[in-house]
């Protein structure tokens, strides 16, 4: 909730600074809230800590004649802490005429003479004006988790992705383009080499905080509750949702771990349109909270974000052993890791990766993009998704693709909608060189039939197929040459499964070559990357923990 406007009265005479607070409070106590000071430097000494705190001012009130320092002395200094307050002096009729002065030298807003009997007359009317006109032109300050970064910075990049993909609210200050950052980061004491900084609802400053940090103050949960699960499912992609849904809708206790943010590249489109039951379509972030949100009300417990390194099986237990070392025993797993992004190999995106080069859909940078050039790179529907998202912000945006046309890896429904958007171009026969620029993205470099072109480019983005996040179980788990799982038929027909599987019977459809651990999903060898795809193999793999359990 916004903090109330304050209305400051200063005075060292104790009377009638009683006075003027009794008739604020009888007033504009509903409104405001009333504060007083005893004199100048008192007076200045709040003005730093409301200041400091982030709390509105709306109007001074001081008598000019005080000790130490004079009301018009305090006025005119205050306009330096809070420079669109209104300013008010009470004077006595023999300093009218310095009054008057003040107003043309020090830029006070109004003079009031004591006494002001009756105020509703002399006092109220005025104060309501200056009010008013205060009122008009303040914005209330933003409540909630600031992110103040640079915006070329790619740990800034990867922070803002982090909390939007975790649907936070939260406001971003580019330092070097916005006054109030740089005000809240001399506030907090702090300086641009602390960059990224995160300041919570309460005031608390983070510097460069670690994904963990923020997950535990957004009251996520990194650490497992319970000793024993009966199903771990590894990755909240659709198929991971939808197997805790299920999982945890027919009694299992169920944990799922994701290392980074809800809904896979799934997560990241801003618009699925083909999937079952939504006629207008629907954003990935959606599907996915609306999916964590159904697993959390069934009973799932989620850790977010926590990454699983290693699985070994002890006694027939799965033991599943976390970046922070810990430790989690289940009797059945369900991995669901899904793929990501296959990186560009040209001159430059390294260097420029998060700095105006993208893997995936980086919806956090559209805005950004704002009436400037974008290209991006792949024919898949996750590119053309991007795309139509993309062309509400940017001037155009580029489709830069090898073969002569979409056709061959893009829905019919997308290249239809991409058609009919004016500022969108497809660039057939063409691949991406280089990318160019000091510290973020400035140039991108054009090869089209062996020409060269160099075009600016406020933003890359990069589709080129994907591989699968499973490098970590490669050694306990058979994969394909490719790195996908292998499970059930497939996993038969391979030479290597004589040697692995050493159960009597035949492994479930979605097993894998451990008993106990299913794979479904994109990093599942032979999946469709669809998802609905992936919601159903989710759905089916719990069908097969209940299977195996009941062994």
């Amino acid at each position: 909730m916004a903090k109330k406007p304050i209305i400051l009265a200063v005075d060292d005479d104790t009377q009638v600074l009683n006075a003027v607070d009794r008739d604020l409070r009888s007033e504009f106590r509903r409104d405001y809230r009333i504060l007083r000071a005893s004199s100048g430097q008192e007076a200045l000494d709040t003005l730093r800590e409301l200041r400091a705190r982030e709390e509105p001012l709306a109007l001074i009130l001081a008598d000019q004649r005080m000790p130490g320092m004079e009301g018009v002395e305090l006025l005119s200094e205050s306009r330096a802490i809070f420079p669109d307050a209104k300013r008010v002096l009470l004077t006595a009729y023999a300093d009218t005429e310095a009054a008057i002065r003040a107003i043309n030298n020090a830029r006070l807003d109004h003079y009031l003479m004591k006494p002001w009997d009756p105020p509703q007359q002399l006092l109220y009317p005025t104060l309501h004006d200056l009010l008013a006109a205060w009122q008009s032109e303040y914005s209330p300050k933003f409540t909630g988790l600031r992110l103040i970064g640079f915006q070329w910075s790619p740990l800034s990049h990867e922070l803002k992705d982090f909390l939007s993909g975790y649907m936070v609210g939260f406001q971003w200050l580019d330092f070097e383009t916005s006054v109030e950052a740089q005000e809240l980061l001399a506030a907090k004491g702090l300086t641009a080499a602390d960059l990224p900084v995160v300041i919570y609802e309460d005031g608390v400053a983070m510097t460069r905080p670690a994904k963990t940090d923020l997950a535990q103050h957004m009251g996520l949960t990194i650490t497992a509750k319970q000793e024993l699960y009966d199903v771990v499912v590894i990755g909240a992609g659709p198929s991971g949702l939808a197997a805790a849904v299920y999982g945890a809708s027919e009694g299992l206790r169920t944990l799922i771990i994701e290392r980074q943010t809800f809904g896979g590249q799934a997560g990241t489109s801003s618009r699925i349109e083909n999937y079952l039951g939504f006629p207008t379509g629907l954003s990935g972030a959606e599907l996915a909270h609306r999916a964590w949100a159904q697993a959390v009300r069934l009973g799932a417990e989620i850790l977010a974000p926590q990454e699983v390194v290693d699985l070994c099986v002890q006694d027939g237990y799965k033991v599943l052993t976390l970046t922070d070392g810990s430790k989690v025993r289940t009797r059945a797993v369900v991995l669901t890791t899904g793929v990501s992004y296959r990186t560009l190999d040209v001159p430059g995106m390294d260097r420029l990766s998060g700095a105006g080069v993208y893997y995936g859909a980086a919806r956090t940078e559209a805005r950004s993009c704002d009436q400037q050039d974008v290209y991006i790179v792949g024919g898949g529907n996750s590119a053309g998704q991007a795309a139509m998202y993309l062309a509400t912000y940017a001037r155009r945006v580029f489709i830069v693709i090898r073969g002569k046309s979409l056709a061959a890896s893009m829905s019919a429904y997308l290249i239809e909608q991409i058609g009919d958007t004016p500022n969108i171009e497809i660039l057939p026969f063409t691949e991406i060189a280089e990318v160019c620029g000091k510290d973020h993205l400035e140039e991108v470099v054009l090869k089209t039939n062996g020409q060269f072109e160099k075009r600016p480019a406020r933003a890359l983005f990069v589709f080129i197929g994907a591989k699968p996040s499973t490098e970590w179980v490669c050694n306990t788990i058979i994969c394909d040459n490719k790195g996908f799982v292998l499970t059930g038929r497939d996993l038969v027909t391979d030479p290597r499964y004589a040697a692995s599987w050493k159960h009597n019977r035949e492994p479930y459809l979605l097993e894998t070559c451990v008993p106990g651990v299913f794979s479904a999903g994109d990093s599942r060898s032979g999946a469709m990357a669809r998802v609905a795809s992936a919601v159903g193999e989710g759905s089916m793999a719990i069908k097969f923990v209940h299977q195996y359990l009941d062994e």
